[in-house]
């Protein structure tokens, strides 16, 4: 059985400010060489960290949230230096070492802080409270990246679920950037809770200026890439971790209880926190949003196995939103039998039934329009309605594989259908539609 997948919206934002060193390490950075050498060995005997001061505290205090031990790093004091050899060359060298400049970077980590220092103020930090009889409660946190200069920032749906499900004065989600002072309030603009995806919206003139992400096709991806993933682990903002793209073509249940498609695997830590984050490649563009991890026993911690909605899936729900609003997905307007209903069926009638059978047609819709019949009960028994076989051209073996052909339709493009009428492998026929939103169906009924 396998382990349970971990969404990784933080319950609790633990905020940890820059860390001043204690008074003793102060005064052992100063030391002599020989006496800091001395106090060091001391020091770590009577303790594995150095002291933290007592003022030090995370900015809010949740119940249940252990602060991380924080421990602090003293510099090791350079190796004294002979001048015995008069060589130029070894003067010149000792002299490089006592320096105060920079250390030079190589080619990758060069590419690497670039990457970083470039895409990390596209990189949002999301907070949500809700208003409860006990006054107002920290919902959760997590984290998110710009999509347009229009203020459209992109999250995950189960770190902004508790709000959408209250009334908008019972619940706030706020948002802040690297870089500028405060956060902003932001509406939902829309979600696809199967895809765990949001939309918000905020005032990009409060935010300026915005910079969205380059999105990079996930369909071009090879296992072995490198990837880097910034967000808001356990609430420290702007986090930097890297791995490969350790496998493709994952399909993992979303938080709406279908399975995303081909999402992408990863190595690179990311935990409770990281929702909503972007995985970039190695040219910081945009390759998914990560959404959860594999957490066996419910640790709740990394244990290199992390998952991304990919950005094909991204770029597709998020620019149905932002275009046509809520709940804006194509739709053929039709129900479909279960598929463990389908395998039982096919059993009993000793052949293969391979597609999506028909459950029912909704009233208006264009499975209307083309007459297809769903199943219906009849003296006792049942007769199977039609099934859907092939998609432009996409063969269809599960109800999934329809749903997604469907979705996956340009707005106000012509599909083209195969369909086997009442399952009758010699009434095979080949019909074309235009696939409505899932609203304009709803306003229907």
């Amino acid at each position: 059985m396998l382990a349970p997948l971990l969404f990784l919206r933080s319950a609790t934002a633990l905020h940890v400010g820059r860390v001043p060193f204690a008074p003793a390490a102060r005064r052992l950075s100063n030391a002599p060489a020989a006496s800091r050498l001395s106090t060091l060995a001391t020091t770590a005997r009577a303790s594995n960290t150095a002291a933290v001061p007592s003022s030090f505290k995370p900015s809010i205090d949740y119940p249940g949230v252990v602060p991380l031990r924080t421990s602090l790093v003293v510099p090791r004091s350079p190796q004294p230096v002979s001048f015995a050899d008069d060589s130029d060359s070894v003067r010149r060298r000792a002299q490089a070492d006592q320096s105060d400049a920079p250390p030079l970077l190589s080619p990758g980590e060069a590419r690497r802080v670039a990457v970083f220092e470039d895409a990390s103020p596209s990189v949002a930090f999301i907070s949500t409270t809700i208003l409860t009889p006990r006054g107002i409660v920290q919902a959760g946190a997590g984290s998110g990246f710009v999509w347009d200069a229009d203020g459209h920032i992109v999250t995950n749906y189960h770190v902004v679920a508790n709000p959408v499900a209250r009334q908008p004065s019972q619940s706030r989600v706020m948002v802040s950037l690297q870089g500028i002072e405060g956060q902003v309030e932001a509406t939902v603009v829309g979600h696809e809770a199967d895809k765990d995806l949001a939309v918000l919206k905020v005032d990009p003139a409060r935010l300026r200026p915005l910079k969205p992400l380059q999105v990079a096709s996930s369909s071009t991806l090879r296992v072995g890439q490198d990837v880097l993933a910034i967000g808001n682990p356990f609430g420290l903002d702007y986090t930097l971790t890297t791995g490969i793209v350790s496998a493709l073509g994952r399909d993992i249940d979303g938080y709406g209880g279908r399975p995303i498609k081909d999402c992408v695997q990863t190595d690179a830590a990311i935990n409770p926190g990281n929702s909503g984050g972007p995985l970039l490649d190695s040219r910081g563009r945009l390759i998914g949003v990560n959404t959860m991890i594999f957490s066996p026993g419910g640790a709740g911690g990394n244990v290199g196995i992390g998952f991304a909605v990919p950005s094909d899936t991204v770029s597709r729900v998020v620019r149905q939103i932002v275009e046509f609003g809520n709940n804006a997905r194509p739709s053929l307007g039709v129900n479909l039998l279960d598929d463990r209903a389908r395998e039982q069926y096919a059993r009993s009638l000793g052949r293969p039934l391979r597609g999506a059978i028909l459950a029912e047609v909704v009233a208006g819709s264009p499975a209307e329009a083309l007459s297809l019949a769903p199943c219906r009960r009849r003296y006792g028994s049942v007769v199977l309605g039609d099934m859907i076989v092939e998609v432009d051209g996409k063969p269809i073996g599960r109800n999934e594989d329809l749903i997604c052909a469907i979705e996956e339709a340009e707005p106000g493009s012509a599909v083209s259908l195969k369909v086997v009428r009442n399952c009758d492998p010699e009434r095979l026929e080949e019909l074309r539609f235009t696939p409505v939103m899932r609203k304009t169906l709803a306003e229907r009924r």
